[in-house]
């Protein structure tokens, strides 16, 4: 994975691929070799795979490039192996979701395994060999030594990937991948200094909170936590800082920045959820049990904060979405349709 100057200021790329298809062999390996030299390779070298690898490459992935930093979410449904064919000068950093992802160190450090929920963060100064078990999913992201290794030096950072600093990286990286293509010149640096300022908070433990640059990153991660709590009765702007290490002050005003607030994101997520649940052809919970299962002060509350989201009370909007039996047709037949549904919903950690 070798890193090297950009073509040009401010050039970007982004591709995504699917080759999971079992048998795809040789052919996944081509096309994923293609879509990378032709999008990011000037910046992230591919590795070389070993034989086995290419014979069977079976992953889904999508990266993408901003400037000098690279970022690869990678899912293999196979078993990785190789390594890179060239020399190269970059910060390396996996961070492991699912699986397992294992890297040779320097040779009197041996080999070293990044496990599920774990991240790992070195500079690379040689090839190196690398391994992953199937059904491997990792976040992998290549930044210019120049930038980090002044405060990085020799170590080798590793920690939870739930830690605060990875938390905003990560979900700074989510920001990227699903903009990357509408970003202007402006748009791209401003990317590319928070990636720079976040990969240094997590070398460093700490990020400066009342840095402007990342309240957009700090904002998404408190999303990004927030959707995996909704069912918790003590989600509150709270529990979100102190998760994230910032105060509910530092909080408020990135959320501030999006033009809504910490308690009307949670209160906006979990109607939305509500109304999926009203939507469901089967096992609708009524509305008393939605407003505690997503905690209402009770139905009253729930259901005028769902009519003043939705235009509509929830018995109202579970009717409207209900099949239609024998409902008069246009010929004076009975037929039998469907009200037309919701737009689907789609957040934006899901992007």
């Amino acid at each position: 994975m070798n890193n090297a100057a950009p073509k040009a200021e401010g050039s970007r790329g982004a591709f995504l691929l699917d080759s999971t298809i079992a048998g795809t062999g040789p052919r996944g390996f081509d096309a994923l070799r293609h879509v990378w030299e032709t999008q990011i390779g000037d910046v992230f070298r591919l590795p070389s795979f070993s034989p086995a690898t290419i014979g069977d490459l079976r992953v889904k992935g999508r990266a993408a490039k901003v400037r000098d930093v690279a970022i690869a979410d990678v899912r293999s449904v196979s078993a990785l192996a190789g390594t890179p064919g060239d020399d190269h000068d970059a910060v390396v950093m996996h961070v492991v979701r699912r699986g397992t992802w294992t890297l040779d160190d320097p040779p009197d450090r041996g080999e070293r395994t990044v496990s599920a929920g774990q991240f790992r963060l070195r500079h690379f100064v040689r090839p190196y060999g690398f391994q992953t078990a199937p059904h491997t999913t990792t976040k992998i992201l290549a930044l210019p030594a120049a930038r980090l290794s002044p405060v990085l030096g020799n170590r080798i950072i590793t920690g939870p990937a739930n830690s605060p600093e990875v938390r905003l990286l990560v979900a700074h990286t989510n920001m990227v991948h699903a903009n990357i293509a509408d970003l202007g010149p402006a748009g791209v640096q401003a990317a590319h200094s928070a990636l720079i300022e976040l990969a240094k908070a997590v070398v460093q433990g700490q990020f400066d909170d009342v840095e402007p640059r990342l309240a957009p990153a700090l904002a998404q991660a408190a999303k990004d936590l927030a959707d995996s709590h909704l069912t918790d009765p003590e989600l509150y702007p709270a529990m979100l800082a102190r998760q994230l290490n910032v105060s509910v002050r530092t909080l408020q005003r990135a959320f501030a920045a999006t033009g809504e607030s910490v308690a009307a994101y949670i209160r906006g997520r979990r109607l939305e959820e509500a109304r999926l649940a009203l939507s469901a052809p089967s096992g609708r919970l009524s509305v008393s049990e939605l407003a505690a299962h997503w905690h209402f002060a009770d139905s009253s509350h729930f259901i005028r904060a769902f009519k003043k989201q939705y235009g509509r009370t929830p018995a109202d909007y579970a009717s409207s979405t209900r099949p239609a039996k024998g409902r008069p047709g246009l010929d004076g037949h009975l037929s039998a349709g469907h009200a037309p549904g919701p737009p689907a919903y789609k957040r934006a950690s899901d992007q």
